[in-house]
């Protein structure tokens, strides 16, 4: 039965969705602030975490940022829950390392729908070529999918685990167009209905790792108006 943490300062919040996730048979903690979730999962990791924005004590952006930096807590997806709205807001959530956003007022059947599909996609989704291999050897980068392990000229880099999934899904495709609504559903497991900027966020995060000049990409390519590319080079032995 997965487990699943409600961090949120509003008990009433906090006892809505709880209710919601229990009846879809999913076991729920809760906590009221930042501080305190970081307490639980220490004690607890989840298999998920639902986290408010504003809490007392420590911001949910703060929660999202330390433990994406822990090794024990960087897989656990986080969706934020907030009632900032503005697409700054939301670009911001996704670049400390948030999953998904969802805006208040929300429906609690769709915030269920996303946790469900999370959950698939955390146990159902790998980022994969087309031949199936687990390593990828190219453009001075090296990829291992089996250690989530990343390298560039001998260089490890700290990518985050959906960072790790598009890049190796990209690299193992050289010159292969992805559309982003692709991109969202081989790597995050399902689609944002109309929310492709989370894509466009972790292509920049991972352009300035990789690219000598961010702003001049010549390996993470944009093809207007359809997706991403790995540009197509002969591939290292």
């Amino acid at each position: 039965m997965p487990y699943i943490l409600v961090v949120d300062d509003e008990e009433a919040i906090r006892g809505l969705i709880s209710f919601n996730l229990q009846k879809e048979g999913f076991e729920v903690g809760t906590a009221a602030g930042g501080p305190e979730a970081l307490d639980q999962v220490a004690k607890r990791p989840p298999d998920l975490i639902i986290l408010d924005w504003m809490l007392p004590g420590l911001s949910g952006l703060e929660v999202c940022r330390q433990l994406r930096g822990r090794p024990e807590t960087v897989n656990i997806p986080i969706i934020m829950l907030t009632a900032r709205a503005e697409e700054v807001d939301k670009v911001l959530g996704l670049e400390l390392g948030a999953d998904d956003y969802v805006t208040k007022p929300f429906s609690p059947r769709e915030l269920t729908a996303r946790v469900k599909a999370r959950l698939r996609g955390r146990q159902s989704r790998r980022p994969e070529g087309e031949a199936g291999e687990s390593i990828v050897s190219l453009e001075g980068l090296y990829l291992d999918r089996e250690k989530y392990l990343a390298r560039k000229q001998g260089r490890d880099l700290e990518l985050p685990p959906k960072e790790f999934e598009l890049l190796f899904l990209l690299a193992a495709n050289p010159g292969r167009v992805f559309r982003r609504e692709e991109l969202l559903d081989r790597v995050w497991g399902y689609e944002y209905p109309a929310d492709t900027r989370t894509v466009d966020v972790h292509i920049r995060h991972l352009r300035q790792k990789v690219e000598e000049d961010p702003n001049r990409p010549e390996t993470l390519l944009t093809v207007r108006g359809v997706g991403y590319k790995f540009r197509e080079r002969q591939r290292w032995p």
